[in-house]
């Protein structure tokens, strides 16, 4: 489960994206009036584990934006490096990461990465790609 936050296009533009095994959940932040109290819990829910490249800085925004706690959380880089035993890997994006330890690659079009995260309706390809992401 990976807590992401995106921010290409702009600075209000807040995601928080929580994969579930191969269900996927984009709840945009910045169009809740409130945040759900089912939200919380899961994000403080012991037996989820959150994971993600740089997602230290992930909890830190949920927390500051937002007053969220995200709690059990292991990264990705460290834990790749741990595995594999090259410290290189913690320079490396999710990017990399995929095609160093898995063999694949994941396609990063600028069309998608560039275009309008604030928007209240993302496109098909934004939605897939913040799956990916």
């Amino acid at each position: 489960v990976a807590p992401l936050f995106r921010s290409s296009y702009s600075k209000s533009r807040r995601d928080l994206t929580d994969l579930l095994g191969r269900q996927s959940l984009i709840f945009q932040l910045i169009y809740a009036p409130y945040i759900p109290e089912s939200l919380t819990d899961f994000l403080t829910n012991s037996n989820y584990t959150f994971v993600g490249v740089g997602i230290d800085s992930d909890v830190v925004r949920c927390a500051e934006y937002y007053d969220l706690e995200v709690t059990n959380t292991v990264g990705l880089r460290g834990l790749a490096e741990e595995v594999i035993g090259r410290r290189e890997l913690r320079a490396v994006g999710l990017k990399g990461l995929t095609e160093e330890v898995l063999g694949r690659e994941i396609v990063k079009p600028k069309w998608v990465t560039l275009s309008r995260w604030d928007s209240e309706w993302l496109t098909y390809a934004q939605i897939q790609f913040a799956c990916l992401d």
